[in-house]
C-alpha cells in the first residue's frame, strides 16, 4: 500500500539517559507540536518517567514503545517527518522502511543545545547516509541555540503564546520582575530550588550558605538531587538550613516552582531553558562528559549570554571536578545575577521558539 505523505504526522524517537533531560525535551517538543495540530508518535525506550512528568498525557501525542529489533515496518507506517532525538539512532527496520518510501520523510537529528561555534556552523546542514539500510538518504542536523540564526529553544509561552494560565507574555514578564523586586528584603528566607547531579562542591556550598546572614530554605527535587544532598549531609553540619525533599513533579509544576524561587540550581538542558524562562538567578550544572567536552560548551554559553564575572566564577566552580568555593550569595552578587537572568528572559521572549522554527525548517525541506 502506498504511503500518503502527511506532514501533520511526525514520528519522534527518544532514548532515555537519566529519565529527565532527553525525555523532558522530547515531551515538551511533542506537546508543542500537538498544540499546533501535529499528530506525534513518540517512540521511547523507557516511558516510566512520564507517569509523573506528564500524568495527564497530551491529546495528539501517542506514546509508543521502542521497536523491537525484529519488528518490521512498511513504508505506509512512516510519516512525512521523522525526528531522531539526540542521535539516538533509529531502529534499522524503521530506517529500511524510510528508504523504501516513494518520497522519503524529512529526517531530522535533533541535537543538544549548544552555543559553540561548531554547532552554529553545522546547524541546518544535511548529512548523506553512506551505509546501512538507509543508505542514500539524508538527515538534517538541527541544533537548538541562542539567537535568530540558531535552532531556537523550547521556550513555550514565552515565544508569544499564552501561558497555561492564559496570561500574556508581557503580563508574565511584569509579574516576574515585580515579584522579585517586592520580595527582595532579607527578612524572609532565600528560597532555592536544587536540581543537580552530584557536584563535587555540593558539601562545600551547603556549608557556605549555612553561614549566610539571611536564612535559606532549600527545595530539593526527587531522585539524584535528594540522594546527593542527603549524602553530603552525612559529613557536614547543615543545622542552619531548612529544606524540603520534594516528590517527583510534573513539568508544569516544576516550571511554576522555578518562577517562585529566588535562586535555582538546574542541570542538563531542559531545566536550564526553564530557568531562563523563569527569569530568576540560576546556576547550571552541565551534563558532565568524561573527556571534558562539556566545559567548552559551558564557557560558550557564559560568553554568548554575557554572564557577569560572578556568574562565570560560580559556574566554573560548580562544574569543577574538585570542590571549589563559590561566590557568596550576597545582596550585591544576587543583584548582578538577577539582572543577567532577567535580561535573558526578556531576550528569549523576543525570539521565536524551537518548535516554530523547526516546523518552518521541515516545511522548507519537505
Amino acid at each position: 500500500m502506498a504511503r500518503v505523505i502527511h506532514e501533520a504526522v511526525w514520528a519522534l524517537f527518544c532514548r532515555v539517559i537519566d529519565n529527565h533531560g532527553d525525555l523532558g525535551v522530547c515531551w515538551r517538543l511533542a506537546t508543542q507540536l500537538a498544540a499546533r495540530g501535529v499528530a506525534v508518535q513518540l517512540f521511547v525506550d523507557e516511558p516510566g518517567a512520564l507517569r509523573w512528568m506528564a500524568p495527564s498525557g497530551c491529546n495528539g501525542v501517542s506514546v509508543k514503545p521502542w521497536p523491537a529489533d525484529s519488528e518490521v515496518f512498511t513504508p505506509s507506517q512512516v510519516p512525512g517527518v521523522v525526528i531522531e532525538g539526540f542521535g539516538c539512532e533509529l531502529p534499522l527496520t524503521y530506517q529500511a522502511a524510510m528508504a523504501a518510501c516513494t518520497k522519503p520523510p524529512v529526517w531530522v537529528n535533533l541535537e543538544y543545545f549548544s552555543l559553540e561555534t561548531s554547532a552554529q556552523r553545522n546547524h541546518g546542514l544535511p548529512s548523506l547516509v553512506l551505509s546501512g539500510p538507509a543508505k542514500g538518504l539524508s538527515k538534517w542536523f538541527y541544533y537548538p541555540g541562542w539567537g535568530e540564526n540558531s535552532g531556537g529553544l523550547l521556550t513555550g509561552f514565552l515565544t508569544g503564546d499564552t501561558s497555561p494560565s492564559g496570561k500574556s507574555n508581557a503580563t508574565l514578564l511584569t509579574e516576574t520582575t515585580t515579584t522579585h523586586e517586592s520580595e527582595s528584603c532579607v527578612s524572609r528566607p532565600l528560597n532555592i530550588s536544587v536540581f543537580c547531579y552530584e557536584p563535587a562542591g555540593l558539601g562545600l556550598w551547603l556549608t557556605q550558605i549555612c553561614k549566610l546572614p539571611r536564612k535559606v530554605h532549600l527545595h530539593v527535587t526527587a531522585g539524584r538531587a535528594t540522594a546527593a544532598v542527603q549524602q553530603a549531609m552525612l559529613s557536614i553540619d547543615v543545622s542552619g538550613l531548612s529544606m524540603d525533599f520534594l516528590d517527583y513533579m510534573s513539568q508544569p509544576d516544576y516550571d511554576a516552582m522555578l518562577a517562585r524561587m529566588d535562586f535555582n540550581l538546574v542541570r542538563g538542558e531542559d531545566s536550564l531553558v526553564r530557568a531562563m524562562c523563569a527569569g530568576k538567578p540560576f546556576l547550571w550544572q552541565i551534563y558532565p562528559q568524561h573527556d571534558g567536552a562539556h566545559l567548552p560548551k559551558l564557557q560558550a554559553f557564559l560568553a554568548q549570554t554575557g554572564a557577569p564575572p560572578v556568574v562565570v566564577q560560580a559556574h566554573l566552580a560548580w562544574n569543577a571536578t574538585e570542590p571549589q568555593t563559590l561566590p557568596e550569595l550576597s545582596p550585591a552578587h544576587l543583584g548582578e545575577w538577577s539582572a543577567w537572568a532577567r535580561r535573558l528572559q526578556v531576550e528569549l521572549a523576543g525570539q521565536t521558539g524551537l518548535t516554530e522554527r523547526l516546523t518552518g525548517f521541515v516545511a522548507a525541506k519537505g
